[in-house]
This record gives structure tokens, sequence and C-alpha cells, in this order.
């Protein structure tokens, strides 16, 4: 078991969005899918994530409130621009959105928590992929705007982690160039000297 692990471990792709179609997961494989991405490092026992789903006729109202928020951005939008921002979240069956949620701790710092909450961000893939689904993750220019955040449903006091795009897909997504581990990896040579 712990080959066919490593295996699925090191061929892991990113689908592109545009070429994740339905049928999407049902509510079983969501649920599945979120018990799996809640089960990550979480110092404290804060849980200093939640996860927004997007789907249904929502994906196409977000994508809306998306144009017209360009749009006040940017001035009045071409029709492929709009097209873009129309689209965002209704290109894959279903979106999760997995938000850092912070909390208060004299002893965890924010940073951590927020890592905490990108390896929810990866759980969730690798269980989407592992119920044979598509899964890619994004953020975009709306995760660093307050109205954007406020548009996705997000608290003031939150911050996207990464939209997560799920959906059927046939396979054969294409790969990238993956670093050689000699080229990311060292042994400690002692403190950081400047220079």
């Amino acid at each position: 078991m712990a080959s066919s692990i490593i295996d699925f471990l090191l061929t892991r792709k990113s689908p592109p969005i545009s070429e994740l179609a339905e049928p999407g997961p049902s509510e079983s494989e969501i649920e599945q899918m979120i018990r799996a991405a809640s089960r990550v490092p979480d110092h404290g026992r804060l849980e200093p994530w939640r996860f927004i789903l997007y789907r249904g006729e929502a994906r196409q109202r977000v994508g809306e409130g998306l144009a017209a928020l360009a749009e006040a951005r940017e001035g009045p939008l071409n029709e492929a621009r709009r097209a873009q921002e129309l689209t965002r979240f209704s290109r894959a069956p279903l979106v999760v959105g997995v938000v850092s949620v912070p909390r208060s701790n004299p002893k965890i710092p924010q940073w951590e928590m927020f890592v905490s909450g990108g390896m929810a961000a990866m759980n969730l893939i690798h269980a989407a992929s592992a119920l044979g689904y598509g899964a890619n993750v994004i953020t975009n220019w709306y995760s660093d705007t307050p109205q954007g955040r406020a548009l996705l449903g997000l608290a003031p006091d939150e911050r996207v982690v990464g939209f997560v795009h799920i959906g059927s897909h046939p396979g054969g997504a294409p790969d990238r160039r993956r670093p050689e581990p000699s080229a990311i990896m060292s042994d400690y040579a002692g403190p950081w000297e400047n220079g």
C-alpha cells in the first residue's frame, strides 16, 4: 500500500480548470473530501480554516458579481474580459473555497494558522484526485481585495487560501518540469551568513 500512495503522490497533476466537467462529486464524496481536508496539522486544535462550496446557480451569481466588481475597478470590460469574469466559478461543477480563519491565541502565530489552511487545501486536492476527479487550485485578483472577499462570502478578517476547482477529467493532464531533489535540499550548514 505504501508504494501505491507514493506512486499516487509522485504522479499527481493539476488538469486545466477549463477541462473539468460534469459530473461533479456527490454529497457523500464532498463530505469525504472535507473530512480528509481537515485532517492536517493544526497546532492548538484551533481549526483555523473553513470551506465554502460554490455549486449550482451560485457559481453564475458569483461570476456576475465578479464581472461587476472588475468593471468598477477597470472601467468598461470588452466581451472577452467580461466572459472571463462571468465564468470564473462556473468552469468546474464544484469550487471549494478554502478560507483561513484567524483565531486569537497567544502561542500560535497567524502565519502558522494560514499554513495549516494551505495543508487543508492540498489534502482536499489529494482527496478529490483519490476519488477519481480532477482538481486545480487558484486564488486570483479577487482574493486580494476586501470587496472580492466579501462577495465570495468571507468575513473581513478572513483570507483566501485558495479556490479548489473539482470536476470529472478524462486524464492526461499536462505535466510540467519538476525540480530534482538535489537542487532543492541541503544539509544544515550553520546560521545564515550575509555575503
